[in-house]
């Protein structure tokens, strides 16, 4: 068994930061209570600033990526699958640079913030770098996970989880922790990394 995880999204909380970077950058107004990406994408769409998310977005997975955390749970998670010898794999589309915009390196600020939070801490998570991998198109994000072997992979995106050339056999896994998804069918549904753990067989089994 081996267990693949996108990045963004999934990983990678970024509810609160978009808000920040767009309060920051005067493209909307401080708000008691941050709103979460969606909301924003959405709001500055209504807005006619569809120029104003794009940079947005570059500027949140580069210069801003310092201020996301890991999703609730998921720190636990990993521990877990590493305490059962459970092999774990982080696999990415990621573009190397923004679409416009400043000319950010996203996969180094990727790298960065995993170095930041702990994810290669021996006597923590204990993920090899070896394991992480960021590829610059979906087709080769599918041929990763394949050449891994990954048995479950974990993504945020259905679009994505019914992109084509999938290996036959592994189990697609749709992350929606804000229950957005309710209609999507043709994946289960994890709504929270602390019900990933039935993912992972226990010590006595």
């Amino acid at each position: 068994m081996r267990i693949g995880i996108d990045f963004d999204n999934t990983i990678v909380c970024y509810d609160q930061v978009f808000c920040r970077a767009a309060v920051e950058k005067g493209w909307l107004a401080p708000v008691a209570k941050p709103r979460g990406k969606q909301l924003v994408r959405d709001t500055l769409r209504e807005r006619g600033m569809e120029e104003e998310w794009i940079h947005l977005q570059g500027y949140v997975y580069g210069a801003a990526m310092h201020y996301a955390t890991p999703y609730p749970g998921l720190v636990e998670f990993l521990k877990q699958c590493r305490a059962l010898s459970m092999p774990v794999s982080i696999v990415s589309h990621k573009t190397r640079h923004p679409f416009r915009g400043p000319n950010y390196d996203l996969h180094q600020s990727a790298w960065d913030w995993l170095a930041q939070q702990g994810f290669f801490d021996a006597h923590g998570i204990g993920l090899e770098k070896e394991a992480v991998f960021f590829e610059l198109t979906k087709q080769e994000k599918i041929a990763r996970i394949g050449a891994l072997g990954c048995t479950h992979f974990i993504d945020d995106l259905p679009e994505f989880l019914r992109e084509p050339g999938w290996p036959d056999g592994l189990q697609r896994i749709l992350f929606d922790p804000e229950d957005v998804h309710g209609a999507v069918s043709d994946f289960p549904r994890l709504l929270s990394w602390a019900a990933a753990a039935s993912l992972v067989p226990s010590k006595t089994k």
